[in-house]
């Protein structure tokens, strides 16, 4: 089991990771005020949003093929609910841009990703697929 070396916990990713750049909560005025300009349907906004809020990452890589691995695996399963994802949760300290939870897809949201996450992060997914992970 890979424990994260911040918190000293077990790291059990979900594809809400790749979401954490786009969490305006306490930030409404600054990155909701700028996120709100985009428009998560169109296929440019789309890959800006993802590019510029959703890959950078002070993570390691492997934490970063980690979250990879977990998207593929919620890719994989057609039964998984990526709209759930967006919704308001007034218990949480979280939140995103208005609408967003009223995306017309969440899947391709996370589709896309999936796909430039490959591209971008190839050669952190690259050097911890080379490793034993049962060692990590």
């Amino acid at each position: 089991m890979f424990i994260d070396v911040g918190d000293g916990q077990p790291f059990a990713p979900t594809p809400s990771c790749f979401l954490a750049g786009v969490d305006i909560y306490d930030r409404e005025e600054t990155l909701g005020v700028e996120l709100e300009k985009l428009d998560p349907n169109d296929p440019g906004d789309r890959e800006l949003i993802i590019l510029k809020y959703c890959l950078p990452s002070k993570r390691t890589y492997r934490h970063k093929f980690m979250i990879f691995k977990c998207l593929k695996e919620a890719l994989d399963n057609v039964e998984y609910d990526f709209q759930v994802l967006f919704e308001y949760d007034p218990e949480a300290c979280s939140s995103f841009p208005y609408r967003w939870d009223e995306m017309q897809s969440a899947r391709v949201f996370f589709e896309d990703v999936y796909r430039l996450a490959s591209v971008e992060w190839k050669d952190d997914i690259e050097k911890a697929s080379l490793e034993d992970q049962l060692d990590w």
